[in-house]
């Protein structure tokens, strides 16, 4: 029987400024560097640093789209998954993710978040504008993946 990679599912706004997008591809090769597969919405900022930064570690990324063009996807995405559901695909992201780390983000990121609350999802945050029932709040890249990787083994 072979063993399904753990899917950490990272999610942030399309735009970050470059500290941000420093901390969201640390996420990225901390993750890789565990063996999972990174899954994000495919598109720019926080998703395209996450990417990049498990790309750089021979990781494996999944990128669900929001709309029905495979070009629009970042280059550091290995796989990506045409939803032509816009926001909507977020409740995928957030379904197919065994735990999720929200770095900075906006309004979509919010609602990623309160999906997979709902879900009954780990959701571990960095550098967040809300406080929010229910997330844990991690200081850095590292001990936001060793936090998710500390709940999904007990499961």
């Amino acid at each position: 029987m072979v063993m399904a990679s753990k899917l950490i599912g990272v999610i942030g706004a399309g735009m970050c400024d470059d500290s941000i997008a420093t901390i969201a591809e640390n996420v990225g090769r901390e993750i890789a560097k565990r063996g999972a597969i990174l899954i994000c919405g495919g598109l720019g900022g926080v998703m395209q640093a996450a990417a990049r930064g498990a790309n750089k570690e021979g990781g494996t990324t999944i990128g669900i789209l929001p709309g029905s063009r495979r070009e629009d996807a970042n280059p550091y995405i290995d796989i990506a998954i045409l939803s032509a559901m816009g926001h909507a695909r977020n409740a995928i992201i957030a379904q197919s993710s065994d735990a999720l780390i929200a770095v900075n983000g906006e309004y979509g990121t919010l609602s990623e978040i309160a999906l997979s609350l709902k879900m009954g999802k780990t959701v571990v945050v960095l550098e967040s504008k809300w406080k929010i029932d229910g997330v844990i709040v991690a200081k850095d890249a590292r001990e936001a993946v060793e936090i998710v990787f500390g709940k999904i083994s007990v499961r």
